[in-house]
């Protein structure tokens, strides 16, 4: 079992528009003890991207039996890419061990979802 915890190194009020690769502090424990632990540097997707909400065309109404009467279009920031990075998780003080995780690679606004990876 991995437990990952993760600290942001940005203020929102630091993200201008659109949408872009920002770093964040990854801490990797073994379990919950802490038994082999490790911190890397890994890179999220953050910021704006463009939405906007305007009246249903009649078409849409007629189609929703005029339920639908608001269109709504929006984007999310997202990642378009990622890469395996590995960390090493120190044992005490003579064992090492090696993982990968991944971090975003790139991003952009793309269509919104509730999980892509």
């Amino acid at each position: 079992m991995l437990i990952l915890m993760a600290s942001p190194r940005w203020s929102y009020e630091a993200i201008g528009p659109g949408c872009h690769l920002h770093p964040f502090d990854v801490t990797i424990k073994s379990d919950r003890h802490g038994t082999c632990r490790g911190t890397h540097v890994v890179q999220a997707c953050v910021g704006y991207c463009e939405s906007s909400a305007f009246p249903s065309k009649y078409s849409v109404l007629l189609a929703s039996s005029f339920k639908h009467n608001i269109t709504s279009v929006s984007q999310c920031c997202t990642i378009s890419k990622m890469q395996k990075i590995k960390v090493r998780l120190h044992c005490g003080a003579i064992r090492h061990e090696e993982i990968e995780i991944f971090t975003a690679k790139s991003c952009q606004c793309d269509m919104c979802r509730l999980s892509r990876y």
